[in-house]
């Protein structure tokens, strides 16, 4: 119906009773799913192709009953991996640390995705271990960082979002071993 950001929105929210639909990251990128707002009701969601839920996003309002359900998103932060020192380094430095932090991340099954000179990945595991496996490996001329998700998204493709955002739903991962 709009967002809560435009100001004919903001001006109906401020006289309305708002309830909160929250959504994990992984739901809000699906586009059909049901999910229970905070007063209970129930709502089934149907989105057209390449279409997102963003944070705000009114998506049922009653003008007689002053009410309006907004879409709230839960987004885990991202690190953010800066890899623009890389590039004064002689060659095969610069291409050992790529693909030694490729190994460290890819070991960990951390999705990411790279995007000019910075790698970003999105929090999975407590931000204590990530931390851990990156000063567990050292990695030369590289620095990291964390960010929160929303500030990172309006510089992603969605497909690029959704292989971020969407693959935080899950942090188990098993190795398949051959028992006999």
């Amino acid at each position: 119906m709009g967002n809560i950001a435009s100001k004919e929105w903001e001006h109906r929210a401020s006289l309305a009773e708002v309830i909160y639909l929250d959504l994990d990251q992984w739901t809000a990128q699906r586009s059909r799913f049901l999910a229970c707002a905070a007063d209970g009701e129930e709502y089934a969601i149907s989105l057209p192709r390449n279409t997102r839920l963003k944070d705000g996003d009114v998506i049922d309002y009653d003008k007689r009953a002053e009410r309006m359900t907004v879409v709230r998103l839960k987004l885990a932060d991202m690190m953010v991996v800066d890899l623009g020192t890389l590039s004064r380094q002689p060659l095969d430095e610069a291409l050992r640390v790529a693909v030694e932090l490729g190994h460290a991340l890819g070991n960990q099954h951390w999705a990411a995705v790279v995007r000019g000179t910075k790698v970003y990945v999105p929090l999975m595991v407590d931000r204590k271990v990530m931390e851990s496996v990156m000063r567990t490996h050292s990695f030369d001329h590289i620095f990291y960082s964390f960010r929160p998700a929303h500030q990172i998204i309006p510089y992603l493709s969605p497909h690029e979002v959704r292989r971020l955002l969407g693959a935080t739903h899950s942090t188990d991962h098993h190795h398949a071993t051959d028992a006999k």
